[in-house]
């Protein structure tokens, strides 16, 4: 029976546990990456773990996320970062050199080799046969440190690629339509993996488009086989030295098998709130819009950026329409400059950003108050794009560009604004935006706004506390911890976050919380879906909150909160209604659970009724929730557990 190519390589990296779905493995981490705004807490994680050198082969911080510099606090972090970098034997990548996903895919990507980063869109570079998995920052910090990652067995889902796409149809539209069969969950604790004749009239871009949205899937990681595609991408990047041809075994057998049709698909939209709300483009045509957006992680490649130009070109950006692009890397920008398509851009009206995150992340260019705006982005979660009562429809660059002229949603491409190639050209390389250097002695720098990682406490048998807050289903790490320019500046500041906890769900939160002393978070379905921020379990640790209690939780939060020592307690859906705020309840037979049973009892302790609830974990994350958190356990027991 054969293989296939996800559990090849992950036969290779074993270093514990077997493969099988549902069980803890750990596996031998190649390389690291992590950005500016989950960076500061997993390389303080680093600094307590007293390494000198870092023991992966690559390890590489980039500065995306927090680039404004409106007050001292980013560059403060950025100093911090590159002082630790320097300590340590990691690769610094400057502010404007690009989106960390774009940067690595560039320039250190590498079939058959694992990459664990601090986002959730680490795996981008599964486009290039990498098993690349987002992570909390202690878990990247840790990788860091002991070359390992430690992760629940992911089943294979196979998604099998055939017919050739239309002309104004994309990679975007590829994922947006696996996103509208799977939903938001669909890939939980899954590795999808691309096969199929259909997959060859991707590029290797195209394959990373699909790729980075395979987080919204909820899966662990998404993995493309090498051909010459990626061989010609590793050539434009002079990197022909680093391929490697990896694929499935012939007979390989898959958990779950689904087809796509690529000669059937059209241009797809993601509507508001969530990126599995999608509908064709063409029934949302003639909506107005304000905004258009064109870069990210997800859309921001030279290919993408050249059939944008393409459709600009000698048009002129509507005048009721703000359109804004950020190219993907400093590489990408000086070949637009190089070639000419910057001028076209810039001659349509268009507004040119520094190379990062920008307005995916709420860092700027926020859009109007009640207004639509259309981005190639990969999240469109509730005011995650800085305005509380925008709404944003995720879009191709295709789309994007051609609404742009025509101030609606629009499909009316024409025939003279179709890129039929993109020319595979060498890229402008510039190694002046890296920094590599290794000084074990070199001070660390530490600004004012930095303040402690919080520790959870040792796990007790019972717990007693009130409901501080109960949610639906699809809650976000936005939703948890808030991510936009008034608050990015202070990731590397939980106390001060806290305060912001919740604040679009229930603005009260905080102040429950705090009068509590702490006490149970209930959500429903999916709770803890989107990024990576483990912020999202430091602000419940600073607040005490000692477990989250839901129908289901998203893979990289539930590791997050484990990771913090906070239980995360499953119940079936209808047993929602038995929970009522600010009534107390007590948990008990913790450590039963954990020894075992994989079961709790959690009494209402004014009306004595009571549910089971499941609280079933590996034997590694017993310990950290016995030790109130992996930091705590590291720090006692050592990092090899």
């Amino acid at each position: 029976m054969g293989k296939s190519l996800a559990y090849k390589i992950l036969s290779e990296k074993l270093v514990s546990g077997e493969l099988v779905p549902g069980t803890g493995i750990g596996i031998e981490i190649d390389q690291t990456l992590t950005q500016d705004s989950t960076g500061t807490m997993a390389y303080l994680q680093l600094e307590a773990m007293g390494v000198d050198h870092v023991a992966v082969k690559k390890a590489v911080a980039y500065i995306d996320h927090n680039m404004l510099q409106t007050g001292f606090e980013n560059m403060d972090d950025h100093e911090f970062i590159r002082s630790v970098a320097k300590r340590h034997g990691i690769v610094f990548s400057r502010p404007g050199n690009g989106v960390c996903h774009q940067l690595q895919l560039e320039n250190f990507s590498k079939p058959g080799q694992t990459l664990v980063g601090s986002d959730s869109h680490t795996p981008t570079c599964g486009a290039m046969g990498m098993i690349a998995i987002g992570a909390g920052g202690l878990d990247v910090a840790v990788a860091m440190a002991t070359g390992k990652y430690y992760l629940q067995c992911p089943s294979v889902l196979n998604i099998k690629l055939v017919g050739e796409k239309a002309p104004w149809v994309s990679a975007k539209d590829v994922i947006l339509k696996i996103l509208e069969i799977l939903t938001v969950k669909g890939g939980t604790n899954k590795i999808v993996e691309y096969s199929g004749e259909g997959i060859k009239n991707l590029s290797l871009t195209d394959r990373a488009t699909i790729c980075n949205m395979g987080a919204e899937l909820g899966a662990t990681t998404s993995i493309f086989p090498t051909d010459e595609n990626t061989l010609e991408y590793l050539k434009q990047q002079d990197r022909e030295a680093d391929y490697v041809q990896i694929q499935a075994d012939e007979d390989a057998t898959y958990d779950e098998v689904l087809e796509i049709d690529m000669a059937v698909l059209e241009p797809m939209v993601a509507k508001p709130h969530n990126p599995d709300n999608v509908v064709t483009a063409k029934s949302l045509e003639g909506m107005k819009i304000n905004q258009v957006v064109i870069g990210s992680c997800t859309n921001s490649s030279y290919a993408d950026m050249m059939r944008a130009a393409k459709i600009l070109k000698g048009k002129r950006v509507n005048n009721d329409v703000s359109l804004v692009i950020a190219p993907g890397s400093s590489s990408i920008l000086a070949m637009l400059s190089a070639n000419g398509a910057l001028q076209d851009m810039i001659q349509a009206g268009a507004r040119i950003l520094e190379c990062g995150c920008g307005p995916c992340i709420g860092m700027g260019q926020a859009p109007l108050s009640k207004g639509v705006s259309l981005r190639t982005i990969n999240r469109n979660f509730k005011g995650r794009s800085g305005t509380n009562d925008a709404e944003v429809y995720l879009v191709s660059p295709e789309i994007a560009a051609l609404s742009a002229i025509k101030g609606y949603m629009s499909t009316e491409f024409e025939d003279d604004m179709y890129l039929d190639v993109v020319e595979n050209v060498e890229f402008i390389k510039n190694p002046n935006y890296f920094i590599d250097e290794y000084d074990p002695k070199h001070e660390v720098y530490m600004g004012p706004n930095i303040k402690p990682v919080p520790r959870g406490e040792k796990a007790e048998d019972n717990l007693q506390g009130k409901v501080v807050l109960k949610v639906g289903d699809n809650i976000s790490t936005d939703h948890i911890v808030p991510s936009d320019s008034k608050l990015l500046p202070f990731r590397s500041n939980v106390p001060h976050l806290a305060k912001f906890s919740f604040s679009k769900v229930d603005p009260e939160f905080y102040d429950r919380a705090i009068n509590a002393g702490g006490g149970f978070i209930v959500g429903g379905d999916n709770y803890g879906q989107g990024s990576s921020r483990e912020h999202a379990a430091l602000v419940p640790n600073h607040l005490k909150i000692r477990a989250v209690i839901a129908v289901s939780f998203a893979r990289i939060h539930r590791s997050n909160l484990i990771n913090n020592g906070i239980l995360p307690i499953v119940i079936k859906e209808e047993e929602q209604d038995f929970f009522t705020l600010n009534d107390e309840y007590k948990i008990e037979g913790i450590f039963a659970a954990l020894n075992g049973t994989g079961k709790v009892t959690i009494n209402n302790v004014a009306t004595g009724a009571y549910i089971e609830g499941k609280l079933e974990v590996t034997p590694r994350e017993k310990t950290m929730i016995e030790f109130g958190g992996l930091l705590n356990a590291i720090k006692e027991i050592g990092g090899d557990f």
